[in-house]
C-alpha cells in the first residue's frame, strides 16, 4: 500500500521508516530541504509540498498526520482539505484531544473525507518493537487502513485495533498516558525510597534488574528505568523537571466530568506541576505559618 506522511520527526520517520522495511511504499512532506538527503535514505519518497504529495499518490489517497496537536493540525488540515477527492483518507497519528478529533471528523466527512484517528504508543522504539495503535473512526475505512497498521504494529494480529468511532482513538490514547503518568509516578517514588535508606547502600540498578524478571511490577517502564539506571546511577546532571504533554490533564479533566474518582493520575499530574515551581511559594507559606504558630525554625535561603 502507498501512504503520504506529513510530519517525519523522530517517531514519524520511524512510522515510516518501519512501513518502507515492510514493503509499503512511503511519501514524506519535507519542509526542510537539508533534510531531503536523510529522508531519502530511509526508502522515503521526499517532496517539498502538500500539491506533490498529494500528486505523487494514487487515488485514493491515505495520509498520516504526526504533527504536533492543536493548530498545527487544523492548519495542515486546512492545506490539504482542497488538494483531496472524495474517498481520500487522512489519518491523525498525534496525541490531539479527542473533541477536536471529533470536530475535523466532522468537517471532512462533509467533504467525503475519511478521518480517522490512531492514538499511537511506542516512542523511538517502535521502529524495532512495533507500535501500539487505538484506532477511531468509520469501520470500512480503518479496514482500508489494515495492511498499514499491521505492519506499524508488533504484529498483524495484535497491538492494534479499531477501540471505536471517531475520537475514540485519541481518547483511549489520552487514558493510556494517564495511566503512564501514575505507573512513571510509583516507580519514581519507590526508588527514591530504596535511594533513602542509606544504611543499606542499597544498588539501585540491581534491584531494577531482579525485579524485570518474575516480579508483579515487571513493564517495559521498568525496563528503561533499569537501562537508564545502567547509564547514570546517581541520575547526575538532570534537572528534577518533569514536563508534560497534555493528555494527563485532559484525563484528569474527563475523570471530573464523568464522575470517576482518579486520586492516582490526578496526583501524578500534580507531582508534575509541582516539580516546575523552582520558587515554591506554596511550601514557604507553609514553613511561615509553622513559625507564626509554633516558634519552628525557619531555614534560610543561601
Amino acid at each position: 500500500m502507498e501512504l503520504g506522511m506529513i510530519g517525519l520527526g523522530r517517531m514519524g520517520g520511524n512510522m515510516a521508516q518501519r512501513l518502507v522495511r515492510g514493503g509499503h511504499r512511503v511519501v514524506g512532506h519535507v519542509r526542510n530541504p537539508d533534510a531531503l538527503g536523510d529522508i531519502e535514505q530511509r526508502g522515503i519518497v521526499p517532496v517539498t509540498t502538500f500539491d506533490a504529495l498529494v500528486s505523487a499518490l494514487p487515488a485514493p489517497r491515505a495520509i498520516w498526520l504526526m504533527v504536533p496537536a492543536g493548530a498545527p493540525v487544523d492548519e495542515t488540515i486546512a492545506a490539504l482539505q482542497p488538494l483531496l477527492a472524495p474517498g481520500d483518507i487522512l489519518v491523525e497519528g498525534g496525541n490531539s484531544n479527542y473533541q477536536d478529533t471529533q470536530r475535523r471528523g466532522e468537517r471532512l466527512a462533509a467533504d467525503g473525507i475519511g478521518f480517522v484517528d490512531v492514538g499511537t504508543s511506542g516512542g523511538v522504539w517502535g521502529l524495532q518493537n512495533g507500535y501500539s495503535l487505538m484506532a477511531g473512526g468509520d469501520e470500512r475505512t480503518i479496514e482500508k487502513l489494515r495492511p498499514i497498521l499491521e505492519t506499524l504494529a508488533p504484529a498483524p494480529d495484535r497491538g492494534w485495533g479499531r477501540v471505536g468511532p471517531s475520537g475514540a482513538g485519541h481518547f483511549t490514547k489520552m487514558i493510556h498516558n494517564g495511566i503512564e503518568y501514575g505507573m512513571m509516578q510509583a516507580y519514581g517514588e519507590g526508588f527514591a525510597i530504596l535511594r533513602g535508606k542509606q544504611a543499606f547502600a542499597l544498588d539501585l540498578h540491581q534491584i531494577a534488574e531482579i525485579w524485570r524478571y518474575g516480579s508483579v511490577v515487571q513493564s517495559w517502564l521498568l525496563d528503561l528505568a533499569a537501562a537508564a539506571l545502567a547509564e547514570n546511577p546517581h541520575l547526575e546532571g538532570i534537572a528534577p523537571y518533569v514536563a508534560d504533554s497534555g493528555e494527563g490533564r485532559w484525563t484528569v479533566a474527563e475523570a471530573i466530568d464523568l464522575d470517576v474518582a482518579a486520586p492516582v493520575i490526578t496526583l501524578a499530574l500534580l507531582q508534575r506541576l509541582q516539580s516546575r515551581d523552582a520558587d515554591a511559594f506554596s511550601n514557604k507559606l507553609l514553613s511561615a505559618l509553622r513559625n507564626q504558630f509554633g516558634g519552628h525554625a525557619i531555614k534560610k535561603t543561601e
